[in-house]
């Protein structure tokens, strides 16, 4: 745990250090708050929005008043976690499910320092977690210390059940970072109706050894949801192309549907670094909101 939350620090850090001297002042936050909140109220003026007016302040009879509104800084993330045991694929200490709890820890540090409330689900095909959202770093601690120590309940996923219970527990507008493989069938509509209501960023972890089979022969094969061992011929028929292929179509269907609904994707292997990609994709966000 300890040496975790050491290298935690250290990328949410280097993190820190790329926002600071490379964005040279651009990338102001890596969770920008999208919305408005209420501030005040002024008299009108010509050229104001007739939508801005108050009509409740106006109605005293002292004249006609606009509300004024500021950007709202404090803003809710909140991590959907995808815990099932088809995360288990990698190397002892990369699997696809330890960089996701890495990618969330990272995160959830940088949220802290910026005064955001951190939430959490953790999810297989049953909720195995869920922390209400609050402020602090002793709560982004606290997010960290479940993901490591939790012990599913159940092995399979049920991508559609974890975004029916977010849409239920997450009451107010947020940052929605769920991050998972997205190996699942039946969920782009519950995704898309996450969208509408939510900032969402989805991020798919996946492992090179799903797609880039060697030619082994016939090998035993653990399904690690159903714990079921499949025999198959890894050199006959074009099995490795069909696996690769299957995976390459459904990480284009997932990015293909995120860009069509506003969604922002990204997707990193076990084996890669991680840091440069989540710079780079929260300084798209930062662009296109400061466009917004």
């Amino acid at each position: 745990m300890k040496e975790l939350l050491k290298k935690l620090r250290r990328y949410e850090i280097q993190i820190r250090k790329a926002v600071n001297s490379q964005m040279q002042g651009d990338f102001h936050s890596l969770f920008k708050g999208s919305g408005l909140e209420f501030d005040d109220v002024r008299p009108y003026q010509y050229g104001d929005d007739i939508r801005t007016i108050d009509w409740n302040v106006s109605a005293k009879g002292h004249g006609t008043f606009v509300k004024t509104f500021k950007e709202e800084k404090e803003q809710t993330i909140f991590f959907i976690l995808d815990v099932s045991a088809s995360q288990e694929i990698g190397t002892p200490g990369k699997t696809k499910v330890d960089i996701a709890k890495e990618v969330c820890g990272v995160l959830a540090l940088s949220g802290a320092k910026e005064s955001s409330q951190l939430g959490l689900i953790c999810f297989s095909d049953v909720r195995e977690k869920a922390i209400k959202p609050k402020k602090g770093l002793v709560q982004a601690y606290e997010i960290i210390h479940h993901i490591i120590s939790l012990k599913p309940k159940s092995l399979k996923t049920n991508l559609g059940k974890a975004i029916a219970f977010a849409q239920d527990f997450i009451k107010r507008r947020s940052v929605i970072i769920m991050v998972s493989d997205f190996i699942d069938d039946n969920y782009f509509q519950g995704l898309k109706s996450l969208a509408r209501k939510h900032d969402l960023v989805a991020i798919r972890v996946s492992d090179k050894r799903e797609t880039q089979l060697p030619k082994l022969g016939i090998i035993p094969v653990l399904d690690k949801e159903s714990r079921k061992t499949l025999w198959v011929n890894t050199s006959f028929g074009g099995f490795r192309e069909k696996i690769s292929s299957l995976n390459t179509t459904r990480q284009q269907e997932l990015s293909d549907f995120a860009k069509k609904h506003q969604i922002n994707f990204l997707s990193i292997d076990t084996d890669e670094d991680y840091v440069p990609k989540l710079l780079k994709l929260f300084k798209v966000r930062n662009k296109v909101l400061k466009t917004t």
